[in-house]
């Protein structure tokens, strides 16, 4: 259901084509929940048969037509009763985290690369939420702008803070991420002995190598 609220939100701003939301999508709720486009279009059909938009036919060019999508009141109320409704959590599914509960099975300079390629993912992630974090800034977010002229002034201050919180909330699950495959890599250092192999003795609780009998 989730992908449907994301396109609903992304409605609720103003109509759009299936392509036009697409776009916006990519560059807005996409950030929070991935949906490849394949899954796009099949969900508005659903969502048009389910009478939460309605979608018309727009002339584009001298012969083309576009299908254009706007929310209806039955739309409308499913979003608000969402959005009213206490969120069912997932249980984790963390590729990540569960080779690294094994990596004891992977040679050192093997966990070493999963550990390197880890941080280079998030820190990716963390440049492109930290950018997002700018563009609200300077307002330069395209749904944020239409979002903003499509409501009234005295909610700008309401919707642009909660707009930022939510990235700040990427932004330090990124750094959290960064910092727990470093301390891996510490990890990895403190049990690996002089020929590249697993240490016999191994570390303690805490990363303490335990002394020789």
């Amino acid at each position: 259901m989730s992908l449907r609220n994301a396109l609903l939100a992304l409605l609720r701003v103003g109509p759009l084509s299936g392509y036009d939301l697409q776009k916006q999508f990519s560059v807005s709720v996409g950030h929070v929940w991935h949906a490849p486009d394949s899954q796009i279009y099949p969900e508005l059909r659903k969502m048009e048969a389910e009478g939460l938009i309605e979608g018309e036919e727009q002339a584009r060019g001298e012969r083309g037509t576009r299908r254009v999508y706007h929310v209806t009141e039955a739309g409308e109320r499913a979003f608000l009763d969402w959005m009213a409704t206490p969120l069912e959590y997932s249980r984790v599914r963390d590729p990540a985290h569960l080779r690294a509960a094994y990596l004891e099975a992977a040679a050192p300079d093997d966990a070493r690369e999963f550990l390197k390629a880890h941080i280079a993912q998030w820190e990716g992630e963390l440049e492109q939420w930290e950018g997002e974090l700018r563009r609200i800034d300077a307002i330069d977010n395209p749904m944020l702008v239409r979002r903003l002229a499509a409501t009234p002034p005295e909610e700008h201050e309401r919707i642009i803070a909660f707009k930022r919180f939510a990235y700040e909330g990427l932004v330090d699950r990124a750094k959290g991420e960064i910092e727990w495959a470093r301390r891996g890599l510490e990890l990895v250092d403190d049990l690996e002995d002089s020929t590249g192999a697993w240490a016999a003795g191994g570390v303690a609780a805490g990363g303490v190598r335990p002394s020789a009998p």
